[in-house]
């Protein structure tokens, strides 16, 4: 369905040193209630690329398996992103905004200001190892059947990319007992902010 090639695993690359990140908390640093799911408000990150320059992030919530898809209109780089995730979880109540987990990749350089401005922990999966934030990357492949690899994502507009996440939040999954990731997290925000 996600019309992806299957992998081959690669011979691992020698670094130069170049583009690593600094000051990094690796995930075996992060609480285990997070590997239990079962508090919300820790969520997995990443970007979903198409046509060079074009990308979008995408954060998706461990417990209830809520997507949130980030217009990056400004590129990709460190600053562009830090500043578009900054934006979009603010909209959040900071009692859902406990810790952030992302891969390795250059775009999260200025990580230790995201983690501030925030007030969350941000952690780091190992080396090559894209499955330690498998609920991103499951819904990274449900998000290709409407993100082409090969499209200009800068072509959708806030809304758009709004409407994509709800149709992934509304679709029931059996990893839910086949309830929705929508009614599963504002159910919970509900529960938590509403006298």
């Amino acid at each position: 369905r996600s019309g992806r090639s299957v992998r081959r695993a690669r011979k691992a690359m020698q670094s130069h040193g170049r583009g690593v990140l600094r000051n990094m908390t690796s995930i075996r640093n992060r609480p285990a209630i997070v590997s239990e799911r079962v508090d919300v408000g820790h969520w997995e990150g990443d970007l979903v690329m198409g046509k060079r320059p074009s990308a979008v992030a995408t954060l998706v919530e461990r417990s209830t398996r809520y997507v949130r898809v980030v217009q990056l209109p400004d590129g990709y780089r460190a600053d562009a992103v830090r500043s578009a995730i900054s934006k979009d979880l603010q909209q959040l109540p900071a009692a859902l905004r406990k810790s952030l987990t992302w891969d390795r990749g250059r775009e999260m350089a200025e990580h230790q200001e995201l983690a501030a401005h925030l007030g969350m922990d941000v952690y780091f999966c190992d080396p090559r190892s894209p499955w330690q934030r498998g609920s991103n990357e499951n819904t990274n492949r449900l998000l290709r059947q409407y993100l082409a690899k090969g499209a200009d994502l800068r072509q959708f507009s806030v809304r758009n990319l709004d409407d994509i996440a709800e149709r992934i939040n509304t679709r029931p999954r059996r990893v839910l007992d086949w309830n929705n990731s929508h009614e599963l997290f504002w159910s919970h925000v509900r529960a938590q902010y509403v006298p």
